[in-house]
């Protein structure tokens, strides 16, 4: 059986944490960010954790 390879693409969005929950970047921070309030644009820099449903898929394409 060959090695299972790591989704590239994945592996840029979410980071394992200690305990092995993914965490994830918040959206909507690149542009138009004019119309958004400093409180907004604050809470958005800060990191999230995936939530389970979702952890389970994005998992399979982080192996390692």
């Amino acid at each position: 059986m060959p090695k299972m390879k790591t989704h590239r693409g994945a592996a840029k969005r979410f980071k394992k944490t200690g305990s092995g929950k993914l965490k994830r970047a918040k959206a909507f921070k690149s542009h138009i960010l004019t119309k958004k309030s400093a409180k907004t644009k604050m809470n958005l820099r800060q990191s999230a954790i995936v939530s389970e449903g979702d952890a389970k898929r994005i998992a399979q394409l982080l192996p390692y």
